[in-house]
This record gives C-alpha cells, structure tokens and sequence, in this order.
C-alpha cells in the first residue's frame, strides 16, 4: 500500500510496506494530503479514496479505543 508519510518542500515521501521512496509533489494530485493511500497510474498518482477513508476510520477507531 502506497501511503503519503509527509512533505518535504516539493516532495512527497512515500510508504511503501516499511520501504521508503521520494516523488515529486506534481506527480500527485493537487489535493493530496499526508496520509493518503495512492494508486500508480501510468507514470503519476491517484488517490485511492475508498482505501483512504477506511484507513482514516480504522485509525480513529484504534485512537477511540485507547480513551476509553
């Protein structure tokens, strides 16, 4: 699963299963943010909205769980 980490400048850092790789901000659509699941198309980047969101929900539900 490709996962934007973070920014750096106009750089994106990219997980990729504990591997880490760098890509140019303009190869990804203007509206990604950090913590963004990608899909590779061609030579750019999509987000993967469904993937994204389940995510997002996963992670709130695992941060819920340690307040109560």
């Amino acid at each position: 699963m490709l996962i934007i980490e973070r920014f750096e400048g106009n750089i994106a850092i990219i997980e990729d299963g504990g591997k880490h790789f760098e890509v140019s901000r303009d190869d990804l659509p203007e509206n990604a943010c950090e913590g963004d699941v990608l899909k590779k198309v061609g030579s750019t980047y999509e987000i993967d909205k469904e993937k994204t969101e389940s995510r997002r929900k996963e992670i709130l539900k695992l941060q819920n769980s340690l307040w109560s």
